[in-house]
């Protein structure tokens, strides 16, 4: 299609979308917004819609969805851009990130939140009422994209996954309806955003609970790369002895601000500081002489304990000797071995479809790597190839995710996501 066709077909699309009620800006190629509004945090994705627009409410979230069906053009939805693995080339993106309301009921211990909004923002609301959302890793990331995936964060082994938390949704779905989801209504697309991603419908509002944790005893702090094998191995070990309020990782990587390699443990736990110290005795005597870094008592809000970008992503049920061997012969790449269980294994009844509960560990490095062995399992959060989207979920959940698709979105509308097909 030539360029003056691409503008003409835009300029109907635009025409369309303002009839249906669009009250957002839209943003056209040419513009600097536009050039401004399409990136995402992925440097690899380079998206090229026919026009970017900008959400303000759930009724401009209904007319994009239902103008994109009139023109038979995709739609793709961003809100910080974190999740963004597809480009929406030649579709609407459709930007929810001006919607950033977070509302929090202390007295319930409920946040109720807009599509847009950000960890910082309901991790700052939260802690004037000594609460705590089940956030990741960083402020910055969007606080529903981040949790439809599932979402681990540091409080996952107490309390389970973000999307464990959840109570209620409100859903623009592929007709341009608004439903509530929640166990009492439409319970089989409540399950299933639970885990499942973007794929049945944009949420428009999301509520789930809070957790009481004001302060937590957390850090991270480095040891001598020669280490590395023996910390894996009593790591291995050790994790089984320990409560579900302590989650930790192992990293290999470098001290910061130099390049010397070394063996980040990263901690937090919610609870005293001295019971913290003492669990983490044997752990820190296999690990010798500290270069770097302290543990201590701060707000839930500001312990920053950052992340590993997942080129590579495997789950472990056990650390086995072959793959600490591998990994610390990786001179140039930053390892992340991160314990999981507690909550995340133990949902209780009605959970949603999160992947590979079971798994003992996860296994993040920032570059691939020939010859590691794998279990084909991955975690849709980090998963770096969409396409790969079905191994971030077990047999039984992917064959009923894909009833419910057929049941919301059988002609797969929503499909610029980690997408499940009907």
């Amino acid at each position: 299609m030539s360029t003056q066709a691409i503008a003409a077909v835009a300029s109907d699309v635009v025409a369309a979308l303002l009839g249906a009620g669009f009250n957002g800006a839209v943003r056209l190629p040419g513009e600097v917004e536009y050039d401004e509004q399409r990136r995402s945090v992925i440097p690899s994705v380079d998206s090229r819609p026919l026009l970017v627009a900008e959400a303000y409410a759930r009724t401009d979230v209904q007319a994009a969805v239902r103008t994109a069906r009139e023109f038979g053009v995709p739609i793709a939805v961003q809100a910080t851009g974190h999740g963004t693995r597809v480009p929406a080339d030649g579709g609407i993106l459709l930007k929810t990130t001006p919607m950033t309301s977070v509302l929090i009921d202390p007295e319930r211990r409920i946040a109720k939140v807009a599509p847009g909004a950000r960890w910082g923002a309901v991790l700052d609301a939260a802690r004037r009422f000594g609460l705590a959302p089940l956030s990741g890793s960083h402020r910055d990331v969007g606080v529903t994209g981040y949790t439809l995936g599932g979402g681990v964060g540091w409080l996952a082994r107490k309390y389970g996954f973000a999307a464990d938390s959840v109570i209620r949704a409100e859903v623009v779905t592929a007709d341009g309806r608004t439903v509530t989801a929640s166990a009492e209504h439409h319970a089989d697309l409540f399950w299933a955003i639970r885990g499942g991603t973007g794929n049945f419908g944009i949420v428009t509002s999301l509520e789930f609970r809070l957790h009481a944790v004001r302060q937590v005893h957390a850090g991270i702090v480095y040891y001598g790369i020669d280490r590395a094998a023996a910390i894996l191995r009593c790591y291995r070990d050790w994790t089984s002895t320990i409560p579900n309020e302590l989650s930790t990782a192992v990293v290999l990587t470098r001290v910061p601000g130099t390049e010397q390699r070394a063996v980040a443990i990263k901690v937090m736990y919610a609870g005293a500081a001295d019971l913290a110290e003492h669990l983490l005795k044997p752990l820190f005597a296999t690990a010798g002489q500290r270069l770097a870094g302290e543990l201590q008592t701060i707000e839930y809000a500001d312990a920053a304990m950052g992340g590993t970008p997942a080129r590579h992503l495997d789950f472990l049920d056990t650390l086995t000797d072959e793959v600490i061997d591998v990994v610390t012969e990786l001179e140039d790449a930053t390892v992340e071995v991160r314990h999981w269980g507690g909550a995340m294994a133990n949902p209780g009844p009605g959970a949603g479809p999160v992947g590979h509960r079971q798994a003992s560990y996860s296994l993040i490095i920032d570059r691939e790597v020939a010859g590691l062995p794998s279990s084909g399992r991955t975690f849709v959060n980090f998963l770096g190839d969409p396409g790969r989207a079905d191994t971030a979920y077990d047999a039984k959940d992917l064959h009923r995710l894909r009833e419910v698709k057929r049941a919301y979105d059988p002609s797969n509308f929503f499909h610029l996501n980690a997408n499940i097909r009907p």
